[in-house]
């Protein structure tokens, strides 16, 4: 950020407080989790039941609305009361050309006129057509993006380093030089299914979403390698996902108070809008969820996966479980990302 005197994040503290699917699902995670992680993630659980035992928090709110419209997404925003000022960014998925999920700019663009914001994003470790700035701004063009709002290439010219305090696996995060050009972010995550970390929302948005090309790739061999060779699977899966929970509390730890985080659960297909050929979504839209904790925002939006019809929501879970996804939100409390503990406040009511 540009300003470096910034308050100290809300969300550094630990509660474990039982919600609906967080004890229904907790044998299963463990079950569908790596093999090769058992003796890390038994470290990691004890880490927390002795932090838990010490530190605890209120629950935080998380804001919900099934109203997915653009006045519904002001409405939300407003209901945080938390003003975004100054230079706003807009951290948004615009979508790998091909695929039809993301995020629409004519559902989000109110919001980025409201606060006067920039639309933005980094760009791909893996290939494909936004791998560089020249075709990510391309995809935008494309996908309609630069018709509302500016858009801005994260790393076009270069990366910085935020660091990772007390990380397992990080030291650093590394993400794109425009990122300190800004005085306040808002994540807006499109959440839905992803085929490395289960599921897809604020945490990965801010983690992956930030972080370089060579970033990602720290994030994906959990700081082992700077190329991609996860892609042929060099890679551990629980180290992957703790390490975007360590790559998120740089971004939260850096920006303070100065972010707030909305989920929209629409188009919920198994797969990340980073495929250009994603799976139909077999579940029907859910509504818009937003929050001041990241955690305790994905860990509402995995609890309406698991409270819509088993039989619309049988794939998503499936891609959830069979990832150990919400290890990410376990380990994320346990480093003070945020809480999975939360209040949920409808406001359509």
């Amino acid at each position: 950020m540009k300003d470096d005197s910034k308050d100290d994040n809300e969300n550094t503290t630990v509660e474990t407080v039982g919600n609906e699917t967080e004890d229904k699902n907790k044998e299963e995670n463990d079950t569908n989790s790596n093999t090769n992680d058992d003796t890390n993630n038994e470290a990691s659980e004890q880490d927390i039941k002795t932090d838990t035992t010490i530190i605890e928090r209120d629950p935080s709110i998380v804001y919900m609305t099934k109203d997915i419209s653009p006045e519904a997404l002001i409405r939300i925003y407003e209901a945080l009361g938390r003003e975004a000022s100054g230079k706003v960014a807009v951290k948004v998925h615009m979508g790998e050309p091909g695929g039809n999920n993301y995020l629409k700019p004519e559902l989000v663009k109110d919001l980025v006129l409201t606060v006067n914001g920039t639309f933005v994003d980094s760009n791909t470790a893996y290939g494909g057509l936004r791998a560089s700035t020249a075709a990510h701004m391309q995809a935008a063009k494309d996908h309609g993006f630069t018709e509302y709002a500016p858009v801005d290439i994260l790393d076009a010219e270069g990366a910085i380093s935020l660091p990772i305090e007390n990380g397992k696996h990080l030291t650093e995060d590394l993400v794109g030089s425009h990122y300190e050009d800004y005085d306040f972010y808002i994540i807006l995550s499109h959440f839905k299914g992803h085929a490395m970390g289960g599921f897809g929302g604020a945490i990965k948005n801010m983690s992956i979403g930030f972080a370089t090309p060579k970033g990602k790739n720290l994030i994906h061999t959990a700081g082992a390698r700077e190329t991609n060779s996860w892609l042929s699977g060099g890679y551990i899966q629980n180290e992957f996902l703790e390490s975007m929970a360590e790559a998120a509390k740089a971004i939260v730890d850096d920006a303070g108070e100065n972010i707030i985080y909305i989920s929209i659960m629409n188009n919920l297909s198994v797969d990340c809008d980073c495929d250009n050929s994603p799976a139909a979504p077999e579940m029907a839209d859910i509504g818009i969820l937003a929050s001041l904790d990241p955690v305790a925002l994905d860990k509402a939006c995995v609890d309406q996966v698991y409270a819509a019809p088993e039989e619309e929501s049988a794939s998503l879970r499936t891609r959830i479980e069979s990832r150990n996804g919400t290890h990410t939100l376990d380990y994320a409390q346990e480093i003070g990302v945020g809480t999975m503990s939360y209040e949920l406040v409808n406001i359509d009511e």
